[in-house]
């Protein structure tokens, strides 16, 4: 079998985007190479017809949009996807002495981890970091970037300290789960690291936002090539394909193209710049007035609108293929996933699942179906958030995969240019 031509960009895709900040920084370059141009939340929106831009909120999430060519607002095609994983996050005052010997770091997760994958294996520290800069404006503070270039590693307790560690061990993230940075020479060194990596000078280190990654590359593998593991899959995949979608899509007649990449959707996304704050409203509205239509044209334009919920599914596990529904049960390089729950965790309806398959149909793609077993209870996701905010006909889809939240996830190498193909009917 041929790779998906999408999983080699998808790799260098996950390289960069150690974080959410990265991802983000990551999409930006992606969306500059297309010729989108980046406008600002602080700023007056003038928009062309036919023009294609990006805004950012909380530097982790952000939005892409492309102007009609005939300059008409129809109605907004929108795929959603997330840019947050679950890891762990490095808390202030980081470093922690082991009877003056070790130096370890306190850190606390972030989201629902399968904690025992994050163990005995090299971890990386990147994020974002404020410093004092007297040549900005905004109350003399920059941000940047930084990946501090070491390795921790969170040890294992040895089974003969543990004997119950295979019997169903709980884990406690305050005693188990903390990173080894460093040995006795590197106490008092974490912060001189940060700001080495920041290219600050002492004192000027003023906040940071630092998370813990995988570093592992994507790796295809199987006899067939037909399978590839990678961090972060959940949901970077779905976002890198909502990404190539609308890069190559380009501008629609009628329809605004909108990519929205949220932050926060493994916590609840209740942030400034999750699913559940008013970032979508805010920059849909802001389209209306930047291309000069009207408040009924917007609520027209919304009543005819569509958003693609874009995160993961649950592929069938082949060590425990009874812990999914009987009938709709999706498998690796079977293509992309629309997801049902009679609770709404998802937002597919029958008319949007009308929709769906349609898409799928005209791209010439197999969909796959999935509902969990009725007795077993699903995760939220971005869709049913998002439309507290502003009601949409809605359908969650997503790339099947296995070991969702673990350190390290599975997929099938011949999803991603069918979830691309689809994306990129809804944005013809």
């Amino acid at each position: 079998m041929k790779t998906d031509k999408y999983i080699k960009g998808l790799g260098a895709f996950l390289k960069e985007a150690k974080t959410p900040y990265h991802a983000v920084a990551a999409t930006t370059k992606m969306l500059k190479e297309a010729g989108f141009s980046e406008i600002k939340e602080t700023e007056s929106w003038k928009l062309k017809k036919g023009g294609k831009y990006y805004v950012s909120r909380g530097g982790s999430s952000i939005m892409a949009f492309a102007i009609p060519t005939n300059g008409k607002l129809e109605s907004y095609s929108i795929v959603a996807a997330h840019s947050d994983s679950p890891t762990f996050r490095i808390k202030e005052n980081a470093e922690l002495s082991v009877s003056g010997k070790y130096v370890k770091l306190n850190a606390e997760g972030y989201g629902g981890i399968i904690l025992s994958t994050w163990l005995d294996r090299p971890l990386g520290i990147a994020g974002r970091v404020f410093t004092e800069d007297s040549q900005t404006i905004a109350g003399g503070v920059s941000e940047k970037l930084v990946d501090l270039g070491c390795n921790v590693v969170i040890p294992s307790l040895a089974i003969h300290m543990n004997r119950e560690v295979n019997d169903g061990y709980k884990w406690n993230i305050q005693t188990d789960l903390l990173p080894l940075f460093g040995g006795e020479a590197t106490a008092g060194s974490f912060d001189k690291l940060v700001e080495k990596a920041a290219g600050a000078k002492k004192g000027e280190l003023l906040g940071k936002d630092l998370l813990l990654y995988c570093p592992e590359e994507l790796k295809v593998w199987g006899p067939k090539d037909e399978f590839c593991s990678a961090p972060r899959l959940d949901d970077l995949a779905c976002a890198f394909a909502g990404l190539s979608a609308i890069t190559e899509a380009g501008a629609a007649k009628g329809a605004v193209n909108v990519l929205a990449i949220f932050d926060n959707e493994e916590v609840g996304s209740l942030t400034a710049q999750g699913a559940d704050s008013t970032f979508l409203e805010d920059t849909l509205r802001r389209i209306q007035i930047g291309m000069g239509v009207g408040e009924e044209d917007y609520y027209k334009a919304i009543a005819g609108s569509f958003l693609l919920s874009a995160d993961n599914a649950h592929a069938v596990h082949p060590n425990h293929p009874e812990k999914s529904d009987e009938n709709n049960r999706p498998f690796l390089n079977g293509g992309p996933v629309l997801k049902f729950s009679a609770n709404q965790k998802y937002t597919t309806g029958g008319k949007s699942a009308a929709i769906v398959k349609k898409l799928c149909k005209d791209a010439g793609v197999t969909l796959q179906i999935f509902a969990n077993r009725s007795d077993m209870a699903g995760g939220s996701t971005l869709g049913n958030i998002s439309n507290a905010h502003v009601s949409l006909t809605s359908a969650d889809v997503g790339l099947p995969q296995l070991a969702m939240h673990s350190a390290l996830e599975t997929m099938g190498t011949h999803d991603l240019s069918d979830m691309v193909a689809m994306m990129k009917e809804l944005y013809k």
